[in-house]
């Protein structure tokens, strides 16, 4: 197995809560049909690149969010301006709009991304850096990309997990893009991430893990009630605050939900095969 293509033992069946029922189609047409005319319009708006103020395209990003029927609950400091990586644990492709909720961002992504409809292209627009996680030859020239980007006063985007995870458990952060703020010199943002039921629970129905597909995940929250995503922007690390990869990543790792001492997904008896789709 590839470091760059870690997994994650949560699965549809075991973790994710279901959502909806057909008094729900209405709601969620209407929801679809709102989310895919924000994301046409970014599309749209995406060439301007740049010049699109940046508190535009937070807004953007929360309305996004807000139109799938999520709403979002942020709190922290703003993130500094210049080059710095953005860093968060990873459970939903809402993940995404949520992180550049706290800073536009150019986003480190999986190459298959760029093959998902209306959102594929909305990503690449944006300036991407994909990566092929089954090649392990490119990490070098990856983590070397990540640093150039940052060094030219960028923000950089990254789920160092590597995978999605269902929320009630989570995975370590993978060191690899670590080393490029380190070489660049810029400070690292964490970011948590976390998706409660209306009454306060964590809830797992906006994970997209396993083999779930992004059509099913999609649907499956725009149908339901009540979710909301907390972002919690947590103290920045500022560069030379820790000596290496290694401890750079520890720093940032959020802490383990309470849950996953407990959820089945945290001690697997056996870890699942590299998905292509995560």
């Amino acid at each position: 197995m590839s470091v760059w293509l870690p997994s994650a033992p949560c699965t549809p069946g075991a973790c994710v809560e279901r959502a909806g029922s057909a008094a729900a189609v209405p709601r969620a047409l209407l929801r679809l049909a709102g989310v895919t005319a924000l994301l046409l319009a970014g599309i749209v708006l995406s060439p301007l690149g740049g010049r699109i103020p940046a508190d535009w395209v937070r807004r953007w990003c929360r309305a996004v969010v807000r139109a799938a029927g999520v709403r979002v609950h942020v709190t922290g400091g703003a993130p500094p301006t210049g080059g710095l990586l953005l860093v968060a644990n990873h459970i939903s492709w809402l993940d995404i709009p949520l992180l550049a909720a706290v800073r536009p961002a150019r986003m480190l992504a999986k190459a298959e991304i760029r093959r998902w409809p209306v959102a594929g292209a909305l990503v690449a627009g944006g300036g991407a850096l994909f990566i092929e996680r089954d090649r392990l030859r490119a990490l070098p020239d990856t983590v070397a990309r990540i640093a150039r980007a940052l060094r030219g006063g960028a923000a950089v985007a990254a789920f160092p997990e590597g995978s999605t995870w269902c929320g009630r458990a989570q995975g370590d952060f993978h060191r690899a893009v670590f080393q490029a703020a380190l070489d660049a010199g810029v400070p690292v943002q964490p970011v948590r991430l976390r998706y409660r039921a209306a009454r306060g629970a964590a809830s797992t129905v906006p994970a997209f893990v396993g083999e779930d597909t992004l059509t099913a995940s999609v649907w499956r929250v725009l149908s339901a009630r009540g979710l909301v995503a907390e972002v919690e922007v947590r103290p920045l690390i500022e560069p030379g605050d820790h000596p290496d990869r290694r401890a750079l990543a520890r720093a940032a790792q959020p802490l383990a939900p309470e849950s996953a001492r407990t959820h089945p997904a945290a001690h697997p008896r056996r870890r699942l095969s590299p998905l292509p789709g995560r």
